[in-house]
């Protein structure tokens, strides 16, 4: 190996022992009840433990992290394109499409998307 390797290599070690020993020192001996919450803004965590939470907004939740997913596989299409046969090409952005298209019509049927 190099010099720059070892080096790098040193101080990613020592960077390492310094994550781990930092919060054996830093340790808050006093907890009051407000450093101790969790912070959400509007959220107030003093009430009750269980809060009626609605599933419908559960599920556009979880669209919109599908959505996200679904655009991070459509963005390198365009790329791969010129990197791949056309036939495979071809084929792979018709699959994608057609999952997402028949998860679109699934989620239509249910209603899931309206907002009531």
């Amino acid at each position: 190996m190099t010099i720059i390797a070892l080096i790098m290599i040193f101080f990613f070690i020592i960077l390492m022992i310094i994550m781990n020993i930092l919060p054996l020192i830093n340790n808050h001996k006093f907890k009051d009840r407000e450093k101790a919450s969790p912070f959400e803004c509007g959220f107030d965590p003093f009430m009750t433990n269980r809060i009626n939470f609605s599933i419908h907004f559960f599920i556009i939740s979880l669209m919109f992290l599908i959505f996200d997913i679904e655009i991070t596989l459509i963005l390198p299409l365009p790329i791969l394109f010129h990197m791949m046969n056309f036939n495979s090409w071809l084929m792979m952005t018709l699959t994608l499409l057609i999952l997402l298209i028949i998860g679109l019509i699934l989620e239509w049927k249910e209603n899931s998307m309206e907002w009531k």
